[in-house]
């Protein structure tokens, strides 16, 4: 991992990626303008990594395809500077690339590292999904040549309901971990617990690390779920954590099943409130989960008075779905969990 200093030369500072919760953070907009709020966003990003909760940047919860170029860095550059002014220098970032060609998603990975980038996530675009989904040489030429020509290291998002339905098999993500050393592991947004389980089967192996050393020490291949409601599955087939939008409501709550769940292994007097916990958030996910990112916004604004709205054409919540939403069993048997959490210093 690497920072540039005023001058533009990179000193390396060791940021690991490390098996946890990350949270794909949104971009939050003024209300008339639209411009980027950052005030917000750097808000957002200390609370969430305060509570143990990596950052993930230009994903699909951060609109990712309403950004331009330049707003995409002006995130990862607020974000580093937020974390390193907040003592957090060994947080890393990891940044969405994914756009409609292969060569745009390059150039932006080399624009994420400058900007100051740990990692980055690519998702094959689903606008040619009809000539691509069945086709295993292209898509796994795709991640090959990302890999190859990033400057950091890429992690692969499988995710068909933003793809246009391409959705990636364990064969092909466990041959692309093999064969690709700047890949860093990949996101399951299919929820696919079979398939997190399978890949986990090799890359975490003991000896998957010396046979298929990765080109940076610092970013070992990780599976990670896209959702909560399987950290607990994930846990005893050997994943790695998630990588999920629930993580901005309740970071501490997410944060500490996830710790009680690999504690749980070595402690098995553990797994009763592991299994609690698991049920209370994978019953929040779901429900919070179909309000997409205008109910994740709304959220924030309720329980921390920032959030607003996305982007235009994406619409907000409606008032009559927002009430619902927080008035939910589900969502606030979460945020009772998290209070709770947050009052017991976690």
């Amino acid at each position: 991992m690497s920072d540039s200093d005023a001058n533009g030369h990179y000193a390396t500072v060791s940021r690991p990626l490390k098996p946890g919760i990350y949270a794909p953070i949104p971009a939050f907009f003024l209300p008339e303008s639209e411009d980027l709020d950052l005030l917000s966003f750097e808000n957002h990003v200390l609370r969430t990594a305060s509570a143990g909760v990596g950052p993930l940047l230009a994903g699909s919860m951060g609109e990712a395809i309403h950004l331009s170029h330049t707003e995409r860095s002006t995130l990862i550059k607020a974000a580093r500077k937020v974390l390193d002014n907040a003592g957090l220098v060994s947080v890393p970032i990891i940044a969405g690339i994914g756009a409609g060609s292969t060569r745009e998603c390059i150039e932006l990975a080399k624009e994420a590292a400058g900007a100051g980038a740990d990692c980055a996530i690519a998702i094959c675009s689903g606008y040619f999904a009809g000539a691509l989904a069945g086709n295993k040489k292209a898509l796994k030429a795709y991640w090959v040549e990302i890999s190859e020509k990033s400057p950091i290291p890429v992690m692969i998002y499988n995710y068909p309901g933003a793809a246009g339905g391409i959705n990636l098999d364990s064969d092909l993500i466990t041959e692309l971990a093999i064969h690709c050393p700047n890949l860093a592991g990949v996101k399951l947004t299919c929820g696919d617990v079979g398939k997190l389980t399978r890949i986990a089967a090799t890359v975490s192996e003991l000896s998957f690390a010396s046979i298929h050393p990765r080109k940076n020490k610092d970013a070992p291949f990780l599976v990670l779920g896209g959702f909560t409601d399987f950290i607990l599955s994930s846990a005893y087939v050997n994943g790695h954590g998630a990588i999920t939008g629930l993580a901005n409501v309740a970071p501490h709550a997410i944060v500490k099943l996830f710790q009680l769940c690999e504690g749980s292994k070595a402690d098995p007097s553990l797994l009763s409130e592991a299994q609690r916990l698991q049920g209370i958030i994978a019953r929040a996910d779901a429900t919070i989960a179909k309000t997409s990112i205008a109910g994740t916004k709304f959220l924030l604004e309720k329980l921390h008075g920032y959030g607003g709205n996305p982007r235009r054409p994406l619409p907000p919540i409606e008032p009559a779905a927002a009430e619902a939403l927080w008035e939910h069993s589900h969502t606030q048997d979460l945020v009772r969990l998290e209070r709770e959490l947050i009052a017991k210093g976690r």
